[in-house]
């Protein structure tokens, strides 16, 4: 019996802290599937660690090293994992427990700057990394080529790691927000989180050699039906709406290229029709607040995996025919 031909694809991996786990679910049953072939995969903060892991996995013992690599991350930097990448956070916000008024008022002004709250620069998520992940292996990999993106602190531009700058210091960077961690200098340069300026990066796609497809897995919520009241809510919408704004920019350059090329206005020898698909956690997350980014209980973690591989199962049943025909995103939708 033959096998069917694989089809190839692009992956667009969002950041979104612990609800990253809900993309590592997408790329367990991606993988499990066994009918895709990943040609590039563009990631930002926990969609660039997802997808080094993913990479290191696949060189290591392909589908089934992924997904068992996968695992071994979350379970690392979950609660009650050894490597224990909670602890960061529950030191840099653990002023909330402060037993005084006074104790709080000494606190609050290095409140937004890790720099007085975290001056040893302790950031066990890279340790856990750094552990975990062959870099080298990586680096040399022939699977699917990685693009990282970070946003340089000075000139507010946008940088994509790639090929040989593909290490753990860049993945650290593309995750560093400004207020728990301390800018990552690499090059004389210093990168804070990557999804001021790409959440994620579309762009690199553009002109790489691999698929017209490209899946986008995303777990910041575009729409929230609520108008947030108070303080926390208000930040929590604010940020959602900054961490989405680059990639919204993004779908309209596509939709316009694309409704170009399609109106014979633009050659589709010299310009590239790209075919946009997603993958959506808005559903899966709809009970959780945005706070719950910071949720590294592994119980969480493995809730939004399990509805991260019923969300991959759905789309694949869907529209895996679709791959390489047409888009299944309706981009001016997403932007209009």
């Amino acid at each position: 019996m033959t096998e069917p031909a694989k089809k190839h694809i692009n992956l667009a991996l969002q950041g979104g802290g612990a609800h990253g786990a809900f993309t590592w679910g997408v790329l367990d049953a991606l993988v499990a599937d066994g009918r895709l072939v990943f040609d590039a995969i563009s990631g930002t903060s926990a969609g660039a660690m997802n997808a080094v892991v993913m990479v290191d996995g696949l060189a290591r013992g392909g589908a089934d090293g992924a997904r068992q690599h996968l695992e071994n991350f979350w379970k690392a930097v979950s609660r009650e994992g050894s490597g224990n990448a909670a602890d960061v956070f529950n030191r840099l916000m653990g002023f909330w427990d402060l037993p005084s008024p006074l104790a709080y008022f000494q606190h609050l002004s290095n409140l937004v700057s890790p720099y007085g709250i975290n001056p040893l620069n302790i950031n066990p998520l890279k340790e856990t990394i750094g552990g975990l992940v062959d870099f080298a292996n990586v680096r040399a990999s022939t699977g699917p080529r990685l693009f990282i993106s970070a946003t340089n602190v000075r000139n507010g531009k946008i940088r994509i790691f790639t090929g040989k700058d593909v290490t753990a210091d860049a993945v650290m960077a593309s995750a560093c927000l400004p207020y728990i961690f301390q800018a990552v200098e690499i090059e004389g340069e210093a990168y804070w989180d990557g999804g001021y300026t790409g959440n994620p990066a579309l762009f690199p796609f553009f002109e790489d050699r691999g698929s017209d497809d490209i899946l986008l897995v995303q777990v910041n919520s575009l729409r929230r039906e609520d108008i947030p009241r108070s303080a926390t809510e208000i930040v929590e919408r604010a940020s959602e709406i900054t961490f989405n704004a680059s990639l919204l920019r993004e779908l309209r350059a596509i939709d316009f290229v694309n409704r170009m090329i399609a109106e014979n206005r633009l050659d589709a020898k010299k310009y590239r029709r790209n075919l946009l698909h997603r993958i959506d956690a808005t559903t899966a997350l709809a009970s959780y607040t945005a706070s719950t980014r910071l949720d590294t209980s592994w119980r969480f973690f493995e809730e939004l995996k399990t509805a991260g591989q019923k969300a991959a199962k759905a789309w694949l049943k869907t529209h895996f025919d679709d791959l390489g025909e047409r888009a299944t995103l309706d981009l001016r939708h997403e932007f209009m």
